[in-house]
């Protein structure tokens, strides 16, 4: 089964989650409902970004690698197709 890397974008902050799932849109939908975490102060949220992996070995590192840059522009950079994963 497909993994997918996901990108959320708060709507009303400037703020990106970055996560891993088999369903993006499922996941989007528990974290702007349910989830109380990081994700419930900045809600509503939307993806804008997915790409699906084999493994789920392979979409962690990429969360992984993502989430190391901890920086809002190279997010921006993948998300605008400027850096390929």
């Amino acid at each position: 089964m497909e993994y997918n890397l996901y990108i959320l974008r708060s709507i009303k902050d400037y703020k990106y989650y970055v996560g891993i799932s088999k369903n993006p849109r499922r996941r989007l939908e528990y974290h702007n409902t349910i989830e109380k975490g990081f994700t419930s102060r900045y809600r509503p949220w939307k993806i804008v970004f997915t790409k699906k992996f084999k493994t789920k070995a392979e979409a962690m590192t990429a969360e992984k690698k993502v989430k190391g840059w901890k920086s809002k522009k190279m997010i921006e950079k993948l998300i605008n197709g400027e850096i390929i994963l």
